[in-house]
């Protein structure tokens, strides 16, 4: 009899029951409040005067009216830089414990955004109300009893001055509760390797010691790193080594278009839950199983705004124009794009974090994750969110009966001085390519009316190519690193895209 899972989901289930339903909208009132109080004597509390936006009738508007619209180069620039220096209560009280590395999806060059203990804090509290939404989803209680493979960067962090510094899964994976040490996988000595090959070749070689219940990763890199155990132990899928595999809770990316080559890895179904982990903060989680749409961690150190989509209020770079107006959570819509910024126990003031979402339910809080904003393809008037792009790489999947884990797309000017939008593809497809560029066009004609309307104008046409979805693999061991918080670009301007081709040649 599973004891220890019996003791556990009764812990669970306690927990739930004393939990009131959250009023969203107040959480995040208070949080705004408790932000600018702490902060309001470090060096850009007292710049913008957070001690009268605070005395103010409507603080959320103030705060909005007062305080510009940041990215990482602009706060970088004008603030965090202070912090590299060895100053302190710059953006937040203190000197952060750590600096989440993030190259994100742009290129080499590392961000460093501070993570204090605060917010290390707040992610612990986001973890732990997704471990007592499992009480949602009728796990059975042997599960809580199995070891729970976390996949993320390398927990052994470099150690600068007087802090640590590493990618936000690294850090979150080294700070979890001594109660969980037991059941987490690969082990500490695994996941402080810092190569990703040798990493997954470590757990590869000792896969069968472990009886993992659940994994928890970004999609691309768990499944390369089941598939490299299927192939070290000769297996016709995971569930042959962990039989008890029931759980995956994604992160950091939209699920969508890794579902059908995920599930060819599997032996039986397993419950994905989503989960929405930045190098900026624990965002989202899902809590309830009707829904893949994840519930905004709204009570725990962070302060969310929504700038209605539309590529008026962006420049170029992907920033975000001041006059872009925002919203608060008590003024969105549902199924409406929109731009996510936040405000943080780690300083970042009303910062755009590049994501843009939607909401399915506006009490509960929920969101789908929809793009990015520097992925929003609008270079001749198509206006391609990063969803449309992966609705019809779904569309393409059904149509030739394939699977395309890893796409990238440019508007490219070719030879003629016409516009077309070059898409790469990473699959086994074999058909003729200008049958599925006839095939991706036609689809996204009947989707998106501005695309549509672009195709009678500038944009000339499409072109495919389907390359092995390892060639996108090493592009970002090659430009960055394997595993981690790292994602595939999904749109590339020119001259980014025009390196990627010379690398595909060379491939």
């Amino acid at each position: 009899m599973a004891i220890l899972g019996n003791i556990i989901k009764g812990i669970i289930n306690l927990t739930d029951t004393l939990s009131s339903e959250t009023n969203h909208i107040e959480a995040q009132k208070e949080v705004l409040k408790n932000l600018l109080e702490t902060a309001k004597e470090t060096q850009f509390g007292t710049y913008y005067n957070f001690e009268d936006i605070l005395t103010s009738e409507n603080t959320q508007q103030i705060f909005a009216d007062k305080i510009p619209y940041f990215d990482y180069n602009s706060l970088n620039e004008k603030w965090w830089h202070k912090i590299h220096k060895g100053e302190e209560n710059v953006t937040w009280v203190g000197s952060p414990s750590y600096f989440a590395l993030s190259s994100g999806t742009t290129g080499k060059t590392s961000k460093k955004i501070p993570v204090t203990d605060e917010m290390i804090a707040a992610i612990k509290s986001s973890g732990i109300k997704q471990v007592t939404s499992l009480n949602n989803f009728d796990l059975p209680v042997d599960f809580f009893e199995k070891d729970i493979m976390m996949l993320g960067s390398s927990t052994d962090l470099d150690e600068k001055d007087d802090h640590f510094e590493g990618e936000i899964s690294g850090i979150s994976a080294s700070n979890i509760p001594f109660w969980f040490k037991g059941y987490y996988k690969p082990g500490e000595e695994i996941a402080k390797i810092e190569d990703w090959d040798e990493r997954v070749q470590h757990i590869a070689e000792n896969a069968k010691t472990w009886d993992i219940g659940a994994l928890s990763g970004i999609p691309s890199w768990i499944e390369l790193m089941m598939q490299k155990v299927i192939d070290f132990h000769h297996l016709e899928n995971i569930h042959e080594i962990w039989p008890n595999l029931q759980v995956y809770t994604s992160g950091g990316v939209a699920f969508g278009p890794y579902e059908k080559s995920f599930k060819a890895l599997l032996g039986k179904p397993v419950t994905v839950i989503d989960t929405y982990l930045a190098s900026e903060g624990y965002i989202a989680t899902q809590v309830r199983p009707e829904t893949d749409a994840m519930q905004l961690n709204t009570e725990n150190g962070i302060y969310f705004e929504f700038v209605p989509m539309n590529p008026d209020y962006i420049n170029e770079d992907g920033s975000i124009k001041q006059n872009a107006p925002s919203l608060t959570l008590e003024q969105v819509e549902t199924d409406t794009d929109y731009i996510l910024i936040i405000s943080t126990v780690s300083g970042a003031w009303r910062y755009l974090i590049g994501d843009t979402i939607k909401f399915t339910d506006v009490e509960k809080a929920e969101i789908k994750i929809t793009g990015r904003t520097k992925f929003f393809l609008n270079t001749v008037g198509s206006q391609l969110s990063v969803n449309k792009m992966d609705d019809a790489i779904k569309h393409i999947e059904e149509k030739f009966s394939t699977t395309i884990t890893e796409y990238t797309i440019c508007a490219k000017r070719f030879e003629d001085g016409e516009f077309y939008h070059s898409w790469y593809l990473g699959s086994d497809l074999k058909d003729d390519n200008d049958k599925i560029a006839t095939a991706l066009d036609d689809f996204l004609k009947e989707a998106n009316n501005n695309y549509k309307v672009a195709r009678k104008k500038a944009l000339k046409g499409v072109k495919v190519a389907v390359i092995p979805v390892e060639t996108f693999h090493d592009w970002n061991d090659n430009n960055k690193k394997k595993g981690g918080q790292v994602k595939m670009e999904r749109v590339m301007k020119e001259e980014k895209f025009a390196d990627w081709e010379k690398f595909v040649q060379k491939a």
